[in-house]
């Protein structure tokens, strides 16, 4: 996991409520420095520039969420109870910083792209075969059958979330969730165990 100081972790975070309220480009690094009570130069000094920093948000982000699942696998004494608990883990992840991730992918689709994602993307890469070594640690345990397409897995699991999230307005008002902490209870529980069955049902479903 990358090693930072407090004074480093606190520039990090207001950044990063900021980068989620403003966007990448609606955010000055006078501003961080501000809202942070810092001198600008201390940016410079910790992160180089607006771009490192986000970079550094985004690779630490991940690497500490990597040391999250590492530690769930281990808590875990059966496969499938360690399916459910790195789904309900990365559902909360992913819920608790859609924001920023959403800038994330902006920033990746831009033609004009300005940060460097390679390590988050290695760091995701890494996340993902963690994952899928799971999976076919569990296939030759006889935990999971052996012909589910491991790929699709993850996909499943984001696209799911991403297609209520995206869709919050509709599913709010069919649900009757008409405030945020109704909304959060929803993804927690109801989404996450409808997720948690789904892939269950596709790790041991015998075709």
């Amino acid at each position: 996991m990358i090693q930072l100081s407090e004074k480093q972790l606190q520039i990090l975070k207001i950044a990063e409520e900021l980068f989620s309220k403003n966007g990448f480009d609606g955010t000055s690094v006078r501003t961080i420095a501000k809202m942070a009570n810092i001198n600008i130069a201390m940016i410079s000094y910790y992160f180089g520039s607006k771009e490192k920093l986000l970079e550094t948000l985004v690779s630490y982000r991940i690497s500490n969420f990597q040391v999250a699942i590492g530690k769930t696998i281990e808590n875990e004494s059966t496969y499938v109870g360690k399916i459910d608990a790195i789904i309900a883990l990365l559902i909360k992840r992913i819920h608790e910083g859609r924001k920023i991730h959403k800038l994330v992918h902006f920033e990746l689709s831009r033609e004009d792209q300005k940060i460097d994602f390679s390590n988050y993307l290695k760091k995701k890469d890494e996340n993902i075969q963690l994952f899928t070594n799971l999976i076919k640690a569990g296939q030759a345990d006889g935990s999971f059958n052996k012909h589910v397409d491991i790929e699709l897995i993850v996909p499943t699991v984001l696209g799911t979330y991403f297609n209520l999230y995206y869709n919050k307005k509709i599913y709010s008002e069919a649900q009757g969730l008409f405030d945020e902490e109704s909304f959060d209870h929803y993804v927690l529980n109801n989404l996450t165990q409808h997720i948690q069955k789904t892939i269950k049902a596709l790790l041991t479903y015998e075709a």
